[in-house]
C-alpha cells in the first residue's frame, strides 16, 4: 500500500530550514523542489509510517556507474528506478545471491551507464513488516522525486572539485559557503571534521547528509575523508556505513582527468597512548600501512602518467604546531611526497587559512582551510586541465583568500 504524507510536509521544511538553512541558498538545487513528491513526501515521521529519513546522495560516480545510498526509518526492501529518457531499469544490490532486503542503509550502484549522458533516476522502498523463513509480509511502498545525475565523459580533460573542511557540526555553512562561491564543480571532497564526534545516527543525517543532499549530492557525488574528530565518539565505527568507498578503506586514489588525487586518513592528533583514547586506537600502525600502500601507489601507471598529483589529508604534516599527530605525519609520508614530486598538499585541522609555499622543509606547496566559525570559514576550489592546475580559496563573505597555480 502507498501512503500520502503531505500532512507531515511543513513540520520537514521547518526542520530543515532551522538546522541547515537551506531555504537562504541561492542558485542551487532548492528544497521544494529536491523533496518527494506526494506518493511519498521525504518527512520525519512520528508515527512509525515508513519514510526517507534522507534525499539520495551520491557516491562514487564513474563513466559508467555510481552508488546511490539513502537511509529509511524502517527495515525494507529499496531499489533505484533510472534511465535517459523513462525510467525503465531497475537496480538493487544482491549479494552471495542474496537481494539486498530488510535493512535500512541503502547502497545501490547503477551499472553499465554510457559516459558523458544525462540520467533520472528516483528511489523506492517497501516496508518489510514481516519476516518469516516462509512468509515475507510488505508494507507501506514509498517512492522519491525524481532526480537527474549526469556521467563524466570516458577521456576527461579537465576536472573541478570543491572542498569543504573543518565545519564541526554547523550544518548551515554548507549552504552559506556554496552560496558565496558560486562556481560549478564536479564533486565535493569533505575534508576532515565534518563532525565534533558521532553519537548516533541522526546527527549524521542532521549534519551532512541532509544538506548536502538537499544541496547538491542528490546531482553530484562527494567524498568523505575522515578527520580527527571522526574518529571520536561512540557512533564512530558506524560512520563508514554511510558512505561508499570504492576499496572500502578511508584511504585511497583515483585520477580525474588529469589529475591524480590521494586520500589519506591521518587518524587522531594525539599519541595513541594519550588518557583521552583509553588504550582503544592504533593510529601510528594505521598511518605506517598509509604509507606502506601510498609507495606502490605512486609506482601504478595511470599516476606516472597523470600531469598533477594532489594529496588530501585532514592534519597537515608542516604548519599544524608540534602535536604528535603533525610530526608522524611529517615522518612518515612528507619524504614520499618529495620523492613522488607531489604537486600539492589540501588540509585543514588548524582552523587558520593559508597557502604555505614551497620552502626549505617542504618543496610542495600546503594548502589549510579555515575553521568552523563565521568570519574564518573556508570553501577551496580545485580546477585543473591540461595547461595549468589552479587553486583557489574563497571566505565566507565570498572574498578571494588563497590562490596557488601549477603550470605544466
Amino acid at each position: 500500500m502507498e501512503k500520502n504524507s503531505k500532512n507531515n510536509r511543513r513540520t520537514f521544511l521547518k526542520d530543515v530550514a532551522k538546522a541547515s538553512a537551506l531555504t537562504a541558498t541561492v542558485g542551487l538545487v532548492s528544497t521544494s523542489t529536491a523533496l518527494a513528491n506526494n506518493e511519498s513526501d521525504l518527512v520525519v515521521s512520528n508515527n512509525n509510517e515508513h519514510t526517507f529519513l534522507t534525499f539520495p546522495y551520491l557516491q562514487n560516480l564513474t563513466s559508467n556507474s555510481v552508488d546511490v545510498m539513502f537511509i529509511t526509518n524502517n527495515k525494507a526492501y529499496s531499489w533505484v528506478e533510472f534511465g535517459i529518457s523513462n525510467l525503465t531499469q531497475k537496480a538493487h544490490t544482491v549479494s552471495d545471491g542474496f537481494v539486498t532486503a530488510y535493512n535500512r542503509i541503502n547502497c545501490i550502484r547503477l551499472n553499465n551507464l554510457e559516459p558523458n549522458t544525462t540520467y533520472k533516476y528516483k528511489v523506492v522502498s517497501k516496508e518489510i513488516i514481516e519476516f518469516k523463513p516462509y512468509d515475507l509480509k510488505y508494507g507501506t511502498k514509498i517512492k522519491s522525486d525524481e532526480f537527474t545525475l549526469k556521467t563524466p565523459k570516458l577521456d576527461e580533460d579537465e576536472v573541478s572539485c570543491v572542498i569543504f573542511n573543518d565545519i564541526h557540526d554547523r550544518p548551515y555553512s554548507f549552504g552559506d559557503l556554496l552560496k558565496v562561491n558560486n562556481r560549478p564543480f564536479d564533486f565535493a571532497i569533505m575534508n576532515g571534521d565534518m563532525f565534533d564526534y558521532e553519537e548516533d545516527e541522526a546527527q549524521i543525517i542532521r549534519n551532512l547528509l541532509t544538506p548536502c543532499a538537499s544541496l547538491f549530492a542528490n546531482n553530484k557525488p562527494f567524498i568523505m575523508l575522515r578527520g580527527n574528530h571522526e574518529t571520536r565518539g561512540k557512533f564512530r565505527s558506524e560512520l563508514k556505513n554511510y558512505f561508499s568507498y570504492p576499496t572500502n578503506e578511508y584511504f585511497f586514489s583515483f585520477t580525474k582527468g588529469p589529475v591524480h588525487l590521494t586520500l589519506l586518513d591521518t587518524g587522531e592528533d594525539k599519541p595513541d597512548d594519550d588518557d583521552e583514547y583509553s588504550g582503544i586506537v592504533d593510529f601510528d600502525a594505521f598511518r605506517v600501512k598509509q604509507a606502506l600502500w601510498f609507495e606502490k601507489e605512486m609506482q601504478k601507471p595511470e599516476c606516472k602518467s597523470a600531469k598533477y598529483k594532489v594529496v588530501f589529508m585532514h592534519i597537515p604534516p608542516y604548519h599544524s604546531g608540534d602535536w604528535h599527530g603533525t610530526l608522524h605525519c611529517r615522518k612518515v609520508f612528507s619524504p614520499l611526497f618529495e620523492k613522488y614530486k607531489i604537486d600539492l598538499v589540501i588540509a585543514g585541522h588548524t582552523h587558520r587559512h593559508g597557502v604555505h609555499l614551497p620552502s626549505k622543509d617542504h618543496s610542495y606547496p600546503i594548502i589549510i582551510g579555515g575553521g568552523p566559525k563565521k568570519g574564518n570559514r573556508t570553501i577551496t576550489n580545485l580546477i585543473a586541465n591540461k595547461d595549468k592546475l589552479e587553486v583557489k580559496m574563497i571566505d565566507d563573505s565570498g572574498k578571494q583568500v588563497g590562490e596557488y597555480i601549477v603550470t605544466g
